[in-house]
């Protein structure tokens, strides 16, 4: 007994040893990207994310893994302001307000930036009102409780450079057709589009909407895009319900039809107004400045498929946007259909946009709203098959409706997407049918020693270009490679840890990332 005794204590000694041995050699010794590994750089870090947990019941493994990150690939994020759902949350009634309305903003960036996320579509025209000072329509109700009241600051240019800051895009999303509620008219203010022009508007439901049967509807689209692009450094222009309302049917547009039709159908006349709007909207953004992306959420379906029915709601059929119509024209960039569906209802029509994609990058949107007990309460592993199918058939990416749904962790999904699916940055994909020029590579300008540790490198700026920087062991650097990303950003120079990369063997390289998302010959550091 006493033998055997002894033995157990020697036994469960040499455990603890190395268990104490392995843990040292992790810590020091981790082949995680450095994006992963905060002690590495000096360059700031996003703040600690403070996520729920979820349960230890759940089970991710419902797949072995997920299919390989590629390098390029659009991972976006629709950040609803429409009655602060997701942002904002506080009303600013004084300076300490407008302090905390940032931080709220800031804290949702830095955990989207933590997951990896690439593309934040931030909600900038809601209803008829907008979050940036315009001269064409008011302020909207999100910002300080009231319409049309100036919050003290200008939301969008804030959420611009904050955004930035992080490597991640900012793309602004308008709601197109519908105006505003009929019980909300009155309080719209002086500005409403009920005041300055409410010949394009008809009552449906219990909603203004323009009448896009009327070619001013197009011109006033254009005029808020115009707006914005010449104001703003946005990344892209995201159109949302650019079509016709539910129960189209009984839209009342038959003047507008009898004055403008010409001798069209009417299903074929609606079609072509929302096309004309698309197309004058499309061609106003690249006049202005050709690298902004031009992206729009259609309905889900496009169409009835040979098997498989829309079951009475589509893109095309029900609401006349012709989508794929668009992408075969060249007057949309990036399609992000609102595939809030499971099973039959989403995978077959998921092969139907990646098989008419013409090129372009069609990016499904998942309603990850529905995880939510108070929603529909759907089983993690619905949205998880979803995300390894669009991965494995090739489609350029993922958008998740919406913002707080991921960031409260829902479910586990954005443990997930940080731990699994998303575990190296993305790039988006280029815009090759705009530009395919190679920008030019970078050439080191100087590296010196910063407080005895760390070296800061600088090199020359490359006009309307971001950077990425990248670390290897190996040589050369292969910067096809997603593993060896470790940021993106603005700043021609970057801060290190000397002693982080000894100890890694780690070689630094950068690239010029220009606006279409042409990336230049690396510069080996």
């Amino acid at each position: 007994m006493n033998f055997q005794f002894s033995i157990s204590l020697y036994l469960c000694g040499m455990k603890h040893t190395l268990y104490i041995f392995i843990c040292l050699v992790v810590a020091l010794f981790s082949v995680e990207t450095m994006a992963q590994v905060p002690s590495w750089g000096l360059a700031a870090r996003p703040h600690p994310v403070v996520k729920q947990q979820h349960s230890p019941e759940q089970n991710y493994d419902l797949f072995f893994s997920a299919p390989p990150a590629p390098k390029h690939e659009v991972r976006a994020v629709w950040l609803t302001t429409i009655g602060g759902l997701d942002w904002p949350k506080t009303k600013i009634t004084s300076d300490e307000d407008r302090q905390q309305q940032k931080d709220e903003l800031c804290q949702i960036l830095d955990q989207l930036q933590a997951c990896r996320i690439n593309t934040v579509v931030l909600q900038t025209r809601i209803r008829g009102s907008v979050i940036y000072p315009s001269d064409i329509e008011p302020w909207d109700v999100c910002l300080t409780g009231q319409f049309d009241r100036d919050p003290g600051y200008d939301p969008l240019a804030f959420a611009i450079e904050e955004t930035h800051r992080r490597g991640m895009e900012l793309h602004a999303w308008l709601v197109t057709v519908p105006a505003f509620k009929i019980v909300n008219a009155k309080k719209m203010g002086k500005r409403s589009l009920l005041r300055t022009h409410p010949e394009l508007l008809k009552k449906h439901g219990e909603q203004y909407y323009l009448d896009p049967g009327l070619p001013a509807s197009s011109d006033y689209l254009t005029a808020i895009c115009r707006e914005i692009v010449s104001l703003y450094d946005v990344d892209g222009i995201h159109f949302d319900y650019i079509r016709y309302p539910e129960n189209p049917e009984n839209f009342p547009d038959a003047a507008s039809y009898r004055k403008y039709g010409k001798g069209q159908s009417k299903r074929s006349w609606r079609q072509d107004n929302i096309t004309r709007m698309v197309r004058d909207a499309y061609e106003c953004v690249k006049a202005l400045k050709p690298w902004i992306r031009v992206s729009c959420s259609p309905v889900g379906k496009y169409d009835d498929l040979s098997r498989y029915s829309a079951r009475g709601w589509s893109a095309l059929g029900t609401v006349y946007q012709d989508a794929q119509g668009w992408l075969h024209e060249g007057i949309m960039d990036m399609l992000l259909p609102m595939m809030y569906f499971q099973g039959d209802h989403f995978y077959p029509f998921a092969v139907d946009w990646k098989e008419h994609d013409c090129g372009r990058t069609v990016v499904p949107g998942l309603g990850i709203y529905f995880l939510s007990p108070k929603e529909k309460d759907w089983d993690w592993g619905i949205i998880q098959r979803e995300l390894c199918y669009l991965r494995q058939m090739g489609l350029g990416g993922q958008a998740y409706f919406r913002s707080q749904f991921l960031t409260d962790n829902t479910k586990g999904i954005y443990d997930y997407l940080q731990t699994d699916y998303y575990p190296y940055p993305a790039l988006l994909p280029p815009m090759t049918w705009q530009s395919n020029e190679t920008p030019e590579t970078p050439r080191l300008v100087s590296r010196e020693r910063v407080g005895g540790t760390g070296e800061r490198l600088e090199w020359t700026a490359v006009e309307n270009c971001r950077y990425v920087i990248y670390a290897s062991s190996e040589l050369p650097i292969d910067t096809n490679n997603p593993k060896n990303i470790v940021k993106v950003t603005n700043e021609p120079n970057y801060t290190y840890s000397l002693l982080g990369a000894y100890y890694r063997g780690y070689h630094l390289a950068v690239t010029a990332l220009d606006r279409y998302g042409n990336e230049s010959l690396p510069l080996e550091l």
